[in-house]
């Protein structure tokens, strides 16, 4: 899809003088001369990993009682060796593919092991615990290998960990272990830029999204919704700042940290919907829903698809309820559209003076 974009501007830009046919020849070929960002080879290779390293889970969940201990011990810390051996050997030869497979069985491996230890030996300690150190154990191994596959591992694990709390406690907040998941996702995106393994950052960005949503099921106020909704288009606005650093930090994070922090500020207008049903709030309510979407748009609806479809999804969708909610009155709708296409107009004007203000600067 990209290449094809890629071909289509060349061939503009060749036809308007900007380029000659040679360098735009070159810049193709050394396009196609990049490993393509999806192989099946690599893609079946990661589900049998996957596979082995159930297949490693569900033996040690057998409890093989007719094998001695020392024997079970032996046999999973021998596997832990020799899947990390025999990747780092596939490293070394350039076969990146197989050693993240073998990469992946050992930090499955890992869990198998700490679950056998505690099985056999009847250790104190909770699921909770194990948790969190097959995710320490997962982020070592990924940061001596600087695997991605690894990394995918330990964005999982951050999810299972979560979960587990979710299962022993449900709504209630319990000691130092909630703020763990927020960590654990803090830890994920670090790995990412360590590896480069870009699309894993949304496994981190994801939890972080669920945590906030699980901290709403705590309270359960007004407050906090609307402190979803402020933060979130705070944060989402930061992305949009032009000073170098916030700019560069941007560009080095893609696309997810602007998408999120949108998503977030959308479920805090949700919950605010929620919370506030009818009367004047609910019209203002709508028209700031309305005028965030217009804002999304504008600062990120040219460069991030999917703030794009949320944007529109978001002012779709808002358009649509004010309808239902105001139809008693056609004339009750028509002034709430006209109020809303004054302000949504004025957001326009705003955003185009910033943009001719930063486009100015910018020249500077």
């Amino acid at each position: 899809m990209y290449r094809g974009r890629l071909e289509r501007d060349l061939s503009l830009w060749v036809g308007k003088g900007l380029i000659g046919e040679e360098t735009a020849g070159a810049l193709l070929a050394e396009y196609d001369s990049r490993p393509a960002s999806f192989s099946l080879g690599r893609v079946l290779m990661a589900l049998a990993a996957v596979l082995l390293a159930a297949a490693v889970l569900l033996v040690v969940a057998s409890n093989w009682e007719a094998i001695p201990r020392l024997v079970r011990v032996g046999a999973i810390l021998t596997l832990i060796w020799i899947v990390h051996i025999a990747a780092a050997m596939m490293l070394a030869r350039g076969a990146t593919a197989a050693a993240s497979g073998l990469l992946v069985i050992g930090a499955m491996s890992f869990g198998g092991a700490i679950s056998l230890v505690g099985q056999m030996y009847h250790l104190s300690g909770d699921e909770q615990t194990v948790m969190y150190l097959w995710f320490a154990i997962a982020a070592i191994s990924e940061i001596l290998f600087r695997s991605g596959a690894v990394v995918v591992v330990a964005g999982f694990l951050s999810w299972a960990s979560f979960a587990v709390y979710l299962e022993n406690h449900e709504t209630h907040w319990i000691g130092f272990d909630p703020w763990m998941a927020p960590i654990m996702a803090v830890i994920t995106i670090a790995l990412v830029r360590y590896t480069g393994a870009e699309r894993a950052r949304h496994l981190a960005y994801l939890l972080l999204v669920g945590w906030l949503a699980w901290l709403y099921t705590l309270y359960e106020e007004i407050a906090v919704a609307f402190a979803f909704a402020i933060g979130g288009m705070a944060a989402f606005a930061l992305t949009a700042l032009p000073h170098p650093r916030i700019a560069s930090l941007m560009r080095s994070a893609g696309a997810a940290p602007a998408l999120y922090s949108f998503l977030v500020a959308v479920i805090g207008l949700l919950l605010l919907h929620i919370e506030i049903e009818q009367g004047w709030r609910l019209v203002v309510l709508g028209v700031a829903t309305l005028a965030a979407a217009v804002l999304a748009i504008a600062l990120h609806g040219r460069d991030n698809g999917a703030v794009r479809y949320l944007a529109y999804t978001t002012f779709a969708v808002e358009m649509l309820y004010l309808a239902s909610v105001t139809v008693g009155s056609i004339l009750g709708t028509s002034s709430l559209f006209l109020f809303s296409g004054l302000v949504v107009a004025l957001v326009a004007w705003l955003v185009i003076r910033l943009e001719r203000r930063f486009s100015r600067e910018a020249r500077a």
